[in-house]
């Protein structure tokens, strides 16, 4: 039997790691990626335990749990420092058999990219697909500068803006603006010590997380028109929003070059796609189901995909259109299921009335009173997830059997 070809869209973290579950089934796989490198843009990435046992199935959850900073108890706190709720990682390990891990999220894309076999990924080569394919013909992969792929299986993981999703799906009407914006950076970790925590205001949102090399990643939100920039940059802009907020909020902002400070608005896919998948071509990470941040699941949601699609596409071209059916069947009620709680959590973050910001703090404070904070709750049924058989025979903390292969 030949060999089947898969030819991936998109390099980011869904893309990569589909790539390797595949290339440990069995295929042949081509990654396109339209960046000219893989220095990625980005600051930390929240790797919940979900997201860990979807790197089991690649061999590489025990090295992105060996990144797990040592932390202190932290939780959710007002802009004056007071504490709405409290955990710690121990109680996040009981609910759901792990800490959450931050991880810098170069340092997973450089992890992702070791475990594709040498040459299959090209750099500088933006491509879309032009043909999903059926069940008796392939699919077919264009790049920018007319080369023609034809692929067994097509994953497209092109992210928010996917044409690919245009293309399979042209009726959809795509990503809405979430109604706010983010920042992000990493910096140096302040001298005195921090509790890490997350931060609800007026319509805005602070998150500081220490990560495992001595390096702290922060994160805020306010609730803005899309497409604004500050005119004396984005470092000014938050001292603007946060500078009067509690410790380390401040100096951490100061210690932060305004080139490092990222800004991006948030959008998310509202109405959920017929499908994920169409003919041999794959829907995966953003471009099936882009969700709001407050959950911190959009990486680990595509992770998810990753393992889930390489479960069903075993080795045999000719089974690809039933895998991928098996995929959508899988995957889109639960990332609709994720989309929807994270817009919820999104919308009671962003609170900005008064009243109704007492009222939502005074709830949150209330309810941290009785066990585990309200950021664990709110993970329930979605970090406790594991990888369908057989990845699931694997052992908690090691790879599955044969991961190393390849």
């Amino acid at each position: 039997m030949p060999q089947p070809r898969a030819v991936v869209v998109g390099a980011g973290i869904g893309g990569l790691a589909a790539a390797a579950a595949l290339h440990r089934r069995g295929w042949a796989v081509t990654v396109l990626e339209r960046a000219r490198s893989l220095e990625p843009v980005g600051a930390g990435i929240a790797l919940a335990p979900n997201a860990q046992r979807a790197l089991d199935v690649v061999g590489l959850g025990d090295a992105v749990r060996a990144m797990s900073a040592r932390q202190d108890e932290g939780g959710l706190r007002t802009p004056s420092g007071r504490w709405l709720s409290r955990t710690t990682q121990q109680a996040a390990a009981e609910r759901f058999g792990g800490p959450v891990v931050v991880a810098h999220r170069p340092d997973l894309v450089a992890l992702l990219a070791s475990r594709l076999p040498e040459g299959a990924l090209r750099t500088g080569t933006p491509a879309e697909v032009t043909d999903p394919g059926t069940g008796e013909r392939p699919a077919t992969v264009r790049t920018a500068d007319g080369e023609e792929l034809t692929a067994d299986l097509a994953v497209a993981a092109d992210g928010l803006r996917s044409a690919t999703r245009h293309t399979l799906f042209p009726g959809h009407p795509g990503p809405r603006y979430a109604g706010f914006t983010a920042w992000r950076f990493v910096v140096p970790a302040p001298e005195r010590p921090f509790a890490p925590h997350e931060t609800w205001g007026r319509g805005t949102l602070w998150g500081t997380v220490p990560l495992h090399d001595g390096r702290v990643y922060a994160y805020a939100t306010a609730t803005v028109p899309a497409g604004g920039r500050a005119p004396d940059g984005e470092r000014a802009e938050l001292l603007r929003r946060f500078g009067g907020w509690h410790r380390p909020v401040p100096e951490l902002i100061a210690a932060a070059p305004d080139d490092a400070v990222l800004r991006n608005d948030v959008y998310r896919i509202a109405e959920p796609l017929p499908a994920h998948h169409r003919g041999r071509t794959a829907l995966l990470g953003d471009a099936a189901h882009a969700m709001a941040p407050n959950l911190a699941q959009g990486g680990c949601q595509a992770l998810e995909d990753a393992v889930v699609l390489a479960h069903h596409a075993a080795p045999d071209a000719a089974g690809t259109p039933r895998a991928l059916a098996a995929y959508t069947r899988d995957r889109l009620p639960r990332t609709t299921e994720v989309v929807r709680r994270s817009a919820r959590v999104a919308r009671l973050a962003g609170v900005s009335a008064g009243p109704l910001r007492a009222l939502r703090d005074t709830a949150l404070a209330a309810v941290g009173r009785f066990g585990p904070g309200p950021a664990l709750r709110s993970l329930d049924g979605i970090a406790d997830w594991r990888p369908p058989e057989p990845y699931a025979a694997g052992a908690h903390g090691t790879s599955p059997a044969g991961a190393d292969r390849g």
